[in-house]
């Protein structure tokens, strides 16, 4: 019998010394690693570069300058007759208010001793074109503060707070017509007595929109419950249509030529443009059953048609990953199809229908498109609604269609409103998605 030798490895190779080729394959995984890390990387700088686009533009809109102003109110302007009669105070329309801050103004000029060349109503333009409305109403609250000195909080115009904010500059006050040097020397006078400060904008999250001439004025709070009811709408509509008609496509359904249609239309439908369903509804919903026309029920049904094909599909799917062995064992112990699937199948499927649910509402809460073309535009929601009812059925905005209208105006104020919109919808969407994670963990199950 012939020994053969085993002191040289056949074709060099050896566990203790890498070939040629396996050098080649490692860097080329140390390559596509690196190209994973820099993908990555350049990711997460551009979702970096975002979010500070957005809180740097934005969070200037929770902010807002206000000037304290003590007002007489003279009886003689307000009520002549002094008998305190609300219909006759009534009549007193704002252009009566006006002398009044304009007599403020130069009597706080003087006890500042502050020197300007300014006169009356030219020191009105650092107020708001809001504030008499606010005194006004203030006094139609209480006529009994007529004949006093009453000391308001009022807007400051929306030049004056971009000048404090920096979006304003003396440099741009050149070609403005509203203010001039003159006017922001006395704010930074003014500033420095205190009288002139800025404050947190609660107003920007609670109030509504208001006109191009006053944006210092102007909040989202209208359109927030807009939305809100318009939610409302898409989850009673969307989440038992779309569960039900999953649980038949997927547990009952006989596999045929009308059910696979019906797959494919499903498909096709959560690919549509949006658009496309706004032109729908307002040609169902408006034009032919003639529904409320900017009404957030309208909004919600266009919304719910746009949803209802991704929580069709994320609904299959959850039911989809339950294991067939959770139907056999209880079809083998008597159950019938119908308590199989929602005794055992569902609710093992509910965290993923939940996310999905959630997850298709928060894609229709940031829906512009389909709003705007059944006319739910930003100007038009001025007032809160008067009650449940007509919380669904009076004309309103939405969010998303409030920040289009917004940005589209001319005054950099509403441009700045905008990217705060942009943040409150935002933090919307990022209360939904935590939403969509809690109940996901709530409701899993592990097989």
């Amino acid at each position: 019998m012939t020994d053969i030798s085993n002191d040289t490895p056949a074709r060099g190779d050896s566990l203790l010394v890498t070939d040629a080729r396996t050098k080649r394959r490692n860097r080329a995984e140390t390559r596509f690693k690196a190209y994973g890390i820099a993908a990555l990387a350049v990711g997460m700088a551009f979702l970096a570069a975002l979010l500070w686009a957005i809180l740097s533009n934005g969070l200037t809109a929770f902010s807002q300058t206000y000037v304290q102003l003590d007002v007489p109110l003279l009886e003689e302007k307000l009520d002549k007759d002094g008998d305190r009669d609300p219909d006759k105070i009534a009549k007193v329309s704002t252009f009566g208010y006006k002398p009044l801050i304009e007599a403020a103004l130069t009597d706080l000029v003087a006890r500042e001793g502050i020197e300007t060349e300014l006169d009356g109503k030219a020191l009105t333009k650092i107020l708001s074109d809001s504030a008499a409305a606010k005194i006004r109403d203030r006094v139609l609250a209480d006529p009994s503060l007529i004949g006093q000195t009453v000391s308001f909080d009022l807007l400051a115009s929306s030049r004056v707070d971009g000048y404090l904010k920096g979006r304003v500059s003396r440099e741009s006050l050149a070609r403005d017509k509203n203010l001039d040097a003159a006017h922001l020397d006395l704010v930074d006078t003014l500033r420095e007595a205190g009288v002139v400060e800025k404050r947190f904008n609660l107003a920007f999250i609670t109030g509504a929109d208001a006109s191009d001439s006053r944006p210092e004025q102007a909040g989202i709070g209208v359109a927030m419950l807009g939305s809100f009811f318009m939610m409302l709408v898409v989850l009673i509509l969307s989440l038992p249509i779309g569960v039900a008609a999953s649980i038949y496509l997927e547990e009952f359904a006989p596999q045929n030529r009308l059910t696979d249609l019906i797959e494919v239309n499903i498909s096709n439908l959560a690919a549509v443009p949006s658009i496309v369903f706004g032109i729908l509804g307002l040609a169902v919903f408006i034009q032919f059953m003639h529904l409320p026309q900017s009404a957030p029920l309208v909004g919600g049904l266009v919304l719910t048609l746009m949803t209802l094909p991704t929580i069709i599909i994320s609904t299959r799917a959850a039911l989809k990953s339950v294991p067939p062995s959770i139907r056999d064992a209880a079809l083998g112990v008597g159950a019938s199809r119908m308590q199989a699937v929602t005794h055992h199948v569902l609710p093992l499927a509910m965290p993923g229908i939940l996310t999905g649910t959630i997850l298709g509402l928060a894609q229709a809460l940031g829906e512009t498109a389909p709003l705007l073309l059944i006319g739910m535009v930003g100007y038009i929601a001025t007032n809160y609604p008067d009650g449940v009812a007509e919380g669904f059925l009076a004309p309103n905005s939405a969010m998303p269609a409030q920040i289009y209208e917004w940005a589209k105006r001319a005054d950099p104020a509403f441009y700045e409103r905008a990217w705060g919109g942009i943040i409150v919808l935002l933090a919307f969407l990022l209360a939904m998605n935590l939403i969509a994670v809690l109940l996901r963990r709530r409701f899993e199950r592990r097989w």
